[in-house]
C-alpha cells in the first residue's frame, strides 16, 4: 500500500511538472488595435520575409559593385609522376647510329607550382549599367517591403475586427438566449395554468434551439478568429491574446468624413511606384543588352614559384624554388553574332514597352480603386447610421410585442417574427461597424504615400 502511494505521488509530480512546463511555453498578449498593428508590422511572418528581401538586395548591391573591384585568387598544384613520360631523341646526338632513337625522361618525378593572380576589370559596359541599376534593385525591394507593411496593417485590422465581431456576437446570442429561456419558462407556467396554448410554448422552444445553434457556431467562429489574428501577428496560435478595444469604439474612431476629400498624386501610390520600378528595371535590361556589344578589357598580374624534386622535400628548408610572374591584358571585342545580340536587344525593348503599358494601366487602375474605395467607405458610413437606427426600432418593436404577448394581445408568431427581426438587426449593426473599419483601412492604404526608411 505504501509503495502504491509513493508511485501515485511520483506520477502526480511528473504530470504536474508536464502541465506547468506546457503552461510556461504559452504566452499572453494584450493589444489595442494600434498596438497590434505596431507589433504585427515588426513581427509578422510576412514582415520578416520582406525584410530578408531587403537584406538580400543590399548584399546583391555589393555583389554587383565588387565585380569591378580587384579580384585575387590563389592556386597550388602538386604533381607526382608515378610513371614519367618518355621522349625519344635521335640516337646520333649521343653518338649512336643514325635513324635510331634513345628514350629519355625530362624533369623530376615530383613538382610543386603555387601562383597568386590579381585580376582587374578595366572596362565593361555591362558592369557600368549594372552599377547604375543597383539603386533601382534596392528600391524594388524597399517598395515591396512598404507594400507588405500596408497589407499587414490591413490584415491585422480585419483580423482584429473579426475577433471583436465574434466576441460581440457571442455576447448578444448569450443575452438573447437568456431572455428567450426566461420567456419560455414563464410561458410554460402560463400554459400549465391553462391560460395559453401549447403552440406558444413550442414556438419559443424553436426560437431557443435556433439561438443555441447560432451561439455554438459563434463560439467556434470566435476561436477561429483568434487563431487567424495570432497568425497575422506572427505569434503561435496557442498563445492567448486579449483585445482592449471594442467594436463600437473603433467604428466611431474610424468614422472620418474628411477622408473622402483627401487626394494624392498618383505617382506616390505604392502600386504605381512598384509598376514604375518594373518599367525602370525593363529599361535597364535594354541598356544592359546593348552594353554587351561593347568591348571588354581586363588586366591581370600573377606571381608564383615552382619547386622540383625526386622525392617530397617541398617542406624542407633547403628546397630550392624558382620564381615566375606574368603581367597581361585581355581585350574581348564582339564582332559578329549572326543577329543574336540584336534579337535579344529587341526582346528587351518589347518588354520595356510592355512595362510602360502596364504602368499606364496601373495609373488608371489606382484611380479607379481610390474612387471605388471612397464610394465603399461613404456607403459604409451611411449603412452604419441606418443599421444603428434599425436596431433601435427593432428593439422597440420586439419589446412591445413581448408585452403584448404576455398580455394575450399578440400571438407567438408575431413575437417570433419581432425577435427574428431584432436578431437580424443586431447582426447587421455589428457587421456595419466592421464594414466602416475595413472600408476605411482600404482607402487609407490607397492614399498612403509612405516610403521605406531606415526605421523599417
Amino acid at each position: 500500500m505504501k509503495n502504491k502511494k509513493i508511485l501515485f505521488i511520483h506520477l502526480f509530480v511528473m504530470l504536474s511538472v508536464g502541465v506547468f512546463a506546457q503552461e510556461d511555453t504559452t504566452k499572453t498578449y494584450s493589444f489595442s488595435l494600434s498596438e497590434a498593428i505596431e507589433f504585427g508590422i515588426k513581427n509578422s511572418y510576412q514582415t520578416r520575409i520582406a525584410q530578408k528581401e531587403v537584406d538580400k538586395a543590399l548584399k546583391q548591391k555589393w555583389e554587383i559593385i565588387s565585380q569591378g573591384l580587384p579580384q585575387i585568387s590563389g592556386n597550388v598544384d602538386y604533381q607526382n609522376f608515378l610513371k614519367q613520360p618518355v621522349t625519344l631523341l635521335p640516337a646520333e646526338i649521343t653518338g649512336g647510329e643514325p635513324g635510331t632513337f634513345v628514350p629519355v625522361t625530362f624533369g623530376t618525378k615530383q613538382n610543386l607550382n603555387a601562383t597568386a593572380t590579381w585580376n582587374q576589370l578595366i572596362f565593361d559596359g555591362s558592369y557600368i549599367v549594372g552599377v547604375q541599376s543597383v539603386q533601382t534593385l534596392l528600391q524594388i525591394s524597399k517598395n515591396a517591403k512598404t507594400k507588405t507593411n500596408l497589407q499587414i496593417k490591413e490584415a491585422i485590422i480585419n483580423a482584429y475586427g473579426n475577433v471583436l465581431l465574434a466576441e460581440e456576437s457571442v455576447t448578444i446570442f448569450e443575452k438573447n438566449l437568456e431572455t428567450i429561456n426566461k420567456n419560455y419558462r414563464e410561458t410554460q407556467q402560463i400554459y400549465e395554468n391553462g391560460l395559453t396554448e401549447q403552440e406558444d410554448v413550442e414556438q419559443l422552444e424553436i426560437t431557443s434551439l435556433g439561438l443555441e445553434i447560432n451561439l455554438s457556431r459563434s463560439q467556434r467562429m470566435r476561436d477561429i478568429a483568434y487563431e487567424m489574428l495570432n497568425m497575422t501577428l506572427g505569434i503561435p496560435v496557442e498563445d492567448r491574446v486579449y483585445l482592449t478595444d471594442d467594436l463600437e469604439q473603433l467604428s466611431m474612431k474610424y468614422y472620418d468624413l474628411s477622408l473622402l476629400n483627401q487626394t494624392i498624386p498618383i505617382e506616390e501610390n505604392i502600386d504605381y511606384r512598384i509598376a514604375q520600378n518594373t518599367a525602370d528595371n525593363a529599361q535597364i535590361q535594354v541598356r544592359l543588352q546593348k552594353a554587351k556589344a561593347l568591348p571588354t578589357l581586363t588586366g591581370f598580374v600573377n606571381y608564383g614559384y615552382q619547386g622540383f624534386s625526386e622525392r617530397f622535400t617541398f617542406l624542407n628548408g633547403n628546397q630550392e624554388y624558382f620564381d615566375q610572374s606574368i603581367l597581361g591584358l585581355s581585350l574581348n571585342i564582339p564582332i559578329f553574332s549572326s543577329g543574336m545580340r540584336s534579337s535579344r536587344t529587341q526582346q528587351r525593348e518589347i518588354e520595356y514597352e510592355q512595362a510602360l503599358i502596364d504602368l499606364e494601366r496601373t495609373e488608371n487602375e489606382v484611380k479607379r480603386q481610390i474612387n471605388t474605395a471612397k464610394s465603399e467607405y461613404e456607403f459604409s458610413l451611411e449603412n452604419y447610421k441606418n443599421a444603428q437606427r434599425n436596431l433601435e426600432l427593432a428593439e422597440r418593436i420586439e419589446n412591445k410585442n413581448q408585452i403584448k404577448f404576455f398580455e394575450g394581445i399578440a400571438s407567438s408568431f408575431e413575437l417570433s417574427e419581432a425577435q427574428r427581426q431584432l436578431y437580424s438587426a443586431q447582426q447587421d449593426y455589428l457587421q456595419s461597424m466592421l464594414d466602416v473599419i475595413t472600408a476605411k483601412v482600404t482607402l487609407e492604404n490607397l492614399l498612403d504615400t509612405r516610403t521605406y526608411t531606415k526605421n523599417d
